[in-house]
C-alpha cells in the first residue's frame, strides 16, 4: 500500500479572477474549497498535497495554504507554472499571453511526485467520496505503470442553476475503461427537464447519468515522461494558435488512442459543486452548511 499524492492545480487563479479565489471563504470559518480538498485527501490516505501556482502571488498563497494550517497531517510542496516554463529549445511564441494549459501545469510536478497521484482544479469540490475512491484505487498502483484513472461524475450532479456548463463526455467500455472522452458545452437542463447540449447549432439530448470527466484524474509517474514526451510535437502543431492549451485529455486520449495505456473510469455518487458563476456560491455554502449538519464534516476542519 502506497500513499497517494495529490496535486492541485491553482497556477491560473490569480488571472481568472483578479484575486486569489482560492482562498475565498465558503466554509462557515471562511474555509476555502482547497481546505476541503486537502481535509478529504487526508482522510482518504494521501500522504502529500503539491500545489500548482505561479511566482505572482506565491508569497500569499504559502503563506495561507502552508503545513501548519493543515496540523502537519499531510506533506506540502509548491511548484510553479509559468508561460516560459518550456522545455529546452522552445521560446514563447510572440504575441502568446494564455497559461499552456491543465497538462503543462501537471509536468511542473514532474520533479516532487514519485508515488501514484491524483489531480483537481483548486476550484472544485469533489466530495469525500470521490477521493476515497480514486485513493482507494492508487494505493494499489505501487510500481504499476501504464495504468491510470479517473473519477466519473453522473452528469446532472455536476450541472449549474445560473447557466451553461461544460463537461468532457466520457465513452466506457464493457471492463469500464475509457475510450473516448469529448469536449461538449453549453450543457444545461431544459424547462421540461432534458439535458442537452447546444454546441454545434443543435440541442443534442444527453442522459441524467451520462458520466463526466471533471479533471479528477489519478496517474502514475511514468506519465510525466508522456507528456514531457509528447508536448513538443503539440507545441510545434499550435505554436500559431495563441489560445491553444495542452489539457490533460489531450494527452489520455492520445495515450489510450495508441494503447500505451488505460484509463479505468471510477463512477462516483458524489454531488460536484463549483463555482462556475458567482451565483454558485451561495449554493455551495448552503450545501456545506448541510454537510456539516449531518456531520460530514466539522464546523472548523482544522482545529
Amino acid at each position: 500500500m502506497v500513499k497517494p499524492a495529490l496535486l492541485v492545480l491553482a497556477a491560473g487563479m490569480g488571472s481568472r479572477y483578479g484575486s486569489l479565489k482560492q482562498m475565498d471563504g465558503v466554509g462557515p470559518n471562511r474555509e476555502a474549497i482547497i481546505d476541503y480538498s486537502v481535509y478529504d485527501a487526508i482522510r482518504a490516505g494521501f500522504g502529500k498535497v503539491v500545489f500548482v501556482i505561479r511566482h505572482s502571488f506565491a508569497d500569499e498563497f504559502r503563506e495561507v495554504f502552508s503545513a501548519d494550517r493543515f496540523g502537519g497531517r499531510i506533506a506540502v510542496e509548491y511548484v510553479f507554472q509559468e508561460l516560459d516554463s518550456l522545455p529546452e529549445g522552445l521560446t514563447v511564441p510572440e504575441g502568446r499571453v494564455k497559461p499552456w494549459g491543465t497538462n503543462h501545469a501537471v509536468m511542473m510536478a514532474s520533479g516532487v511526485i514519485r508515488e501514484p497521484f491524483a489531480v483537481i482544479n483548486a476550484d472544485d469540490f469533489y466530495g469525500a467520496e470521490a477521493y476515497r475512491t480514486i485513493g482507494d484505487y492508487l494505493s494499489q498502483l505501487s510500481d504499476s505503470r501504464n495504468r491510470y484513472c479517473m473519477v466519473a461524475y453522473d452528469l446532472d450532479r455536476t450541472l449549474s442553476d445560473n447557466g451553461t456548463v461544460s463537461r468532457g463526455v466520457c465513452g466506457v467500455d464493457a471492463e469500464g475503461n475509457l475510450v473516448s472522452m469529448v469536449e461538449r458545452t453549453q450543457i444545461e437542463r431544459m424547462p421540461d427537464g432534458r439535458i442537452v447540449f447546444h454546441d454545434g447549432g443543435a440541442d443534442e439530448p444527453l442522459a441524467e447519468n451520462t458520466p463526466v470527466s471533471m479533471n479528477l484524474f489519478g496517474f502514475t509517474p511514468d506519465y510525466f515522461a508522456y507528456s514531457q514526451e509528447y508536448f513538443p510535437v503539440w507545441f510545434e502543431a499550435n505554436r500559431s494558435n495563441p489560445k491553444a492549451e495542452f489539457y490533460i485529455p489531450t494527452v489520455v486520449n492520445r495515450l489510450i488512442g495508441d494503447g500505451t495505456a488505460s484509463l479505468r473510469v471510477l463512477r462516483s455518487a458524489a454531488q460536484w459543486h463549483g463555482v462556475t458563476y458567482k451565483e454558485d456560491k451561495p449554493a455551495l455554502m448552503a450545501a456545506i452548511e448541510r454537510m456539516i449538519a449531518e456531520g460530514r464534516y466539522p464546523r472548523d476542519l482544522w482545529k
